[in-house]
């Protein structure tokens, strides 16, 4: 573990898809985490539509896009060794992982998650500001 002396983990987030501010099943299993760690993951969305301020956006996707313009992708090992390659002159280096699991769709959030949400909301923004406190199970 790089931060062993670590208390909690910001993570920003896009607004949209199923990381969505709005979704009962994200905010379950960041709780799940949170659990499962042992460590606050506080959570910070982008607000909508602003999503071009996120800097993996800028300092990553222009240059993983150079590197694949102009390939035919044949297989998703193709994809991944291409972005692998992307580097800039400043150091950027670029590790890629092809999950070999299947994601599950149709996944819905427990009632009971829903009626007794543990979740943290932020005074300022909470719609898009909140926190996962590990809990004694």
């Amino acid at each position: 573990m790089l931060y062993p002396l670590a208390t909690s983990i910001l993570l920003l987030c896009d607004g949209g898809g199923s990381n969505s501010a709005r979704t009962h099943l994200f905010k379950e299993s960041l709780q799940n985490l949170s659990n499962e760690l042992g460590i606050e993951l506080r959570i910070a969305h982008y607000p909508p539509y602003t999503s071009k301020y996120n800097p993996i956006e800028h300092r990553l996707f222009p240059h993983v896009s150079r590197v694949c313009e102009g390939v035919i992708f044949d297989s998703v090992e193709t994809v991944r060794e291409l972005m692998a390659t992307a580097t800039t002159k400043t150091g950027l280096e670029v590790f890629t992982t092809i999950l070999g699991q299947v994601y599950q769709t149709g996944q819905k959030a427990t009632e009971v998650f829903k009626q007794n949400m543990p979740i943290v909301f932020d005074d300022i923004l909470p719609q898009w500001n909140y926190t996962a406190q590990p809990q004694q199970t």
